[in-house]
């Protein structure tokens, strides 16, 4: 199975981490403050967080079985299309990370891989 990815060092950093028979579905640099990377595998998201105090990284694992909900957010320009870059939302409980991407194609894909998993 072919690997999405943005940068080798967060994919290796994703599968450095895996449990055995896991396996990477993709592995997305995120922009804008807060977040590193998502990683996406067949059990978990993977989600790198820069937003603790010290500038301490954390890397969470979100088992697709914890989300209540995913959402595509989106900035409407006012000429009503949407701008380029993406952004998800991932509901854990009373958390929700948001996520955003370079091009709206990855997060559609990121978005369509936890509901497949959330909607079993």
């Amino acid at each position: 199975m072919d690997i999405a990815f943005d940068r080798q060092e967060q994919l290796q950093q994703i599968q450095s981490g895996l449990l055995p028979g896991e396996q990477v579905i993709a592995v997305y640099d995120a922009i804008g403050a807060g977040t590193g990377f998502l990683g996406l595998t067949d059990r978990r998201v993977i989600v790198q967080d820069k937003s603790f105090v010290g500038k301490k990284l954390a890397i969470t694992s979100i088992p697709y079985s914890k989300i209540s909900a995913v959402s595509v957010v989106s900035n409407k320009s006012f000429a009503g299309s949407f701008f380029s870059s993406g952004a998800i939302a991932i509901h854990v409980g009373t958390h929700t990370y948001e996520v955003e991407f370079r091009g709206e194609n990855k997060a559609h894909h990121v978005h369509n891989v936890i509901l497949h998993y959330i909607a079993r």
